[in-house]
């Protein structure tokens, strides 16, 4: 069936999580590559809970916009 919101949103966090350790880099880092603080970082990995504008600055710093940019074609 379809899932909630808040399913999607976690799944979304441990991927992306998923992927920012594949890569090796830390929280830290990716707060200062992404310039999203990392007090943003580190909740949405737990909640998923973030802005629009903060995911699409976390997938471009992990190289990921094209993924974004997918979605809605």
């Amino acid at each position: 069936m379809f899932e909630s919101p808040e399913s999607i949103m976690l799944n979304m966090a441990k991927r992306i999580r998923s992927i920012r350790r594949s890569k090796k880099i830390s929280q830290i880092d990716l707060a200062q590559t992404s310039k999203v603080s990392y007090g943003s970082i580190k909740r949405f990995e737990l909640t998923g809970e973030i802005s629009l504008n903060s995911l699409i600055k976390i997938c471009i710093a992990l190289n990921l916009a094209d993924e974004l940019n997918r979605l809605f074609r």
